[in-house]
């Protein structure tokens, strides 16, 4: 992936109604879900999440197909997987293992109860 691709994705992740489409299509994989149901759950006009869902598109994140009467959207896996490990890339000194992360630490005072 290219920087200015990176910056075309990012972008369209930066803005809170797509980054809430793209989180609401994560679990659905492959199968994706139809934009009336995507436009319900999210409390979105149709004609606002179709704007969106073209800059998620635009950047490589979402693809369409169409079923029926209906257009179905998914993650371009792809796209999301390029765009991760372009910010990832010489992770960690070249040692991209010491970037998994293996569970959330907790964060208290010291001496606080567990």
């Amino acid at each position: 992936m290219e920087i200015k691709q990176a910056v075309i994705a990012l972008t369209a992740l930066a803005q809170e109604s797509r980054l809430r489409v793209f989180r609401l299509l994560v679990p659905t994989g492959q199968e994706g879900m139809a934009a009336g149901e995507i436009a319900e759950r999210l409390n979105l006009p149709p004609a606002t999440l179709t704007f969106h869902l073209k800059e998620l598109s635009h950047a490589g994140l979402v693809e369409s197909r169409r079923e029926g009467r209906s257009i179905i959207y998914s993650l371009r896996c792809g796209g999301m997987r390029d765009l991760l490990s372009f910010l990832a890339k010489d992770c960690c000194q070249g040692q991209p293992e010491l970037c998994g992360i293996k569970g959330r630490r907790e964060t208290r005072p010291a001496g606080a109860p567990r």
